[in-house]
């Protein structure tokens, strides 16, 4: 059965764009806000609850989201700080999973829901599932601050920033579990990639291809200034 759950990280700073909006989860693509991309995403690829995990912005975020109607039901959860690293932020969505697996997406990443929803189809593998993108060189990725991943087959092998020898993108798109949350628990200020690496070392983290699947990480004004054009484009 397919996983009807999605967290959704919306608790960090966002700096980069900071000229664009106060906080990055509100910061409009294509006339609409980040966080709205991906909920709506998140609807339409069938999944009919989202978790949001706020931390800087907090209170303008929650504002935002209570005054829309939403195609899912949304709540939200406070990460405990949120200039820790960003497992900090998974773990705070575990109490309300109740060990539930999840589709995990970043608000910054504006994806195809179809992504969601391969995730979501794919399941957690009995550890954790992560979407990746081999179409590696592909100009919407910045090299320097995209997470690599090397594969053997379907399982992750290495995951990290500036990896060498890796074979694909991390779309920022998982099905996670309990295994998951149980790694991170594990470390004091764990990141997710931090929280990926235990399970990959047990044989419990995997991959499903999303080449096929459009995908942008709006990080930064060049990043957002080439989600608008994809977005203009399909609204066309």
């Amino acid at each position: 059965m397919p996983i009807c759950t999605g967290v959704l990280l919306a608790a960090g700073h966002g700096t980069r764009l900071r000229g664009s909006a106060p906080y990055k989860p509100l910061c409009p693509v294509a006339g609409r806000p980040l966080i709205d991309h991906a909920l709506t995403g998140m609807a339409e690829a069938g999944l009919t609850r989202a978790v949001v995990v706020l931390g800087y912005g907090a209170e303008a975020i929650a504002a935002h989201l209570a005054t829309r109607h939403w195609p899912l039901t949304v709540e939200t959860v406070m990460t405990r700080d949120h200039r820790e690293p960003n497992g900090v932020s998974v773990l705070a969505a575990a109490p309300v999973l109740a060990g539930e697996p999840a589709v995990l997406a970043m608000c910054d990443h504006l994806v195809t829901p179809a992504l969601y929803a391969r995730l979501a189809t794919t399941g957690t593998g009995g550890g954790a599932t992560l979407g990746i993108d081999r179409r590696i060189g592909h100009p919407w990725v910045d090299p320097d601050d995209v997470t690599w991943v090397k594969t053997d087959g379907d399982a992750i092998v290495a995951i990290g920033k500036g990896l060498a020898d890796a074979d694909c993108y991390d779309t920022g798109v998982f099905a996670i579990g309990p295994r998951l949350f149980a790694a991170l628990g594990s470390l004091g200020a764990p990141s997710l990639t931090d929280g990926m690496r235990l399970l990959a070392g047990d044989g419990r983290a995997q991959v499903v291809d999303c080449s096929d699947l459009d995908w942008i990480d709006v990080d930064d004004p060049a990043a957002l200034a080439k989600a608008e054009a994809w977005r203009l484009a399909l609204a066309a």
